[in-house]
């Protein structure tokens, strides 16, 4: 982790809002065409060399489709199996209802009809069908290049810590719906059921979890921080310890969750070391606690870390 830079809250807040926003009408594109994995796996975004990137999708006619929200050059990619591209172009002034329409006309040039269900937000600071959102139109490219290469420096260290996992776990990946940066460790058990919640949290929390992410803020977290919760929260989570200075739980109406600001780790000595020492803490408070079975954590490093074949 050499160069994180500084993501102030309040600076880029439309701007945020509108990346959220076209993020999401990627997203859903991945979620209609991908098969359907356990857990919602198949719905997240990834983080590219060049921004963020839905991976390949299975297209009409056999083909593939990959779209990539390229940030260094300020453009969505559309690229097929058959060497088809098309870009739509983003910047500042250009509303949701554009960009929506600009995507859907790049996807018609490809021989690819629009496949999203339910054309709106989830989940989302906005409530606005894209098609008629002229509301966000912001867009500042320096801002999101910062966020994007703050995930390229905090995405590594998650797989490094991915790594000493052996038992079930997610990718390390970028969900649209609240743009966090996340992975999940599963105990291999089930959790208890949750009829009364909607079919989207009852995929999601069907089974134990230790969660670990990185986001960018709200209205109720105005800073950009790291988190980790365990499911079904257990008794005496909060008495434990986490790790570095500056790491705390907080408690809300949806339970207690470690939270580490973004700035801690980007101003401390040795950043990498920092994250680590939140996730690695924050698992075992929630291991301990919530009794997971051992020998889920190899020992020593990651299998394949530094060694040479």
């Amino acid at each position: 982790m050499t160069r994180l830079p500084p993501l102030p809250y309040e600076s880029w807040i439309p701007t945020r809002i509108a990346l959220h926003l076209r993020l999401q009408i990627l997203g859903k594109i991945r979620m209609a065409l991908r098969p359907g994995r356990n857990h919602w796996w198949h719905v997240p975004l990834y983080v590219s060399a060049r921004g963020m990137t839905t991976g390949a999708m299975p297209g009409p006619g056999g083909r593939l489709l990959e779209i990539e929200f390229d940030v260094l050059d300020d453009v969505v990619a559309l690229r097929t199996s058959d060497g088809k591209r098309q870009t739509v172009s983003v910047r500042d002034g250009q509303t949701i209802q554009a960009f929506y329409r600009d995507m859907v006309g790049a996807l018609k040039r490809l021989q690819i009809s629009n496949p999203i269900a339910a054309p709106r937000p989830f989940d989302a600071p906005s409530t606005l069908p894209f098609d008629e959102d002229t509301e966000h139109d912001a867009y500042d490219g320096d801002a999101v290049r910062r966020f994007w290469t703050a995930m390229t420096q905090i995405q590594p260290v998650f797989q490094q810590f991915q790594g000493r996992w052996v038992g079930k776990d997610t990718p390390v990946h970028l969900f649209w719906h609240s743009l966090d940066l996340a992975y999940t460790r599963f105990s291999g058990r089930e959790a208890p059921a949750l009829p009364e919640a909607d079919p989207v949290t009852q995929e999601a929390y069907s089974h134990e979890v230790i969660s670990f992410g990185f986001w960018a803020g709200d209205d109720t977290t105005p800073e950009a921080g790291f988190y980790s919760y365990t499911y079904p929260e257990p008794d005496g989570l909060s008495d434990e310890r986490v790790r570095p200075n500056g790491a705390a739980w907080r408690t809300g109406d949806s339970g207690t969750l470690a939270f580490l600001s973004y700035d801690a780790v980007r101003t401390a000595e040795d950043p990498e070391a920092a994250l680590t020492a939140f996730l690695t803490s924050t698992y075992e408070a929630g291991a301990q606690r919530a009794d997971w079975p051992d020998g889920l954590v190899r020992t020593g490093s990651a299998h394949g870390a530094g060694t040479k074949t």
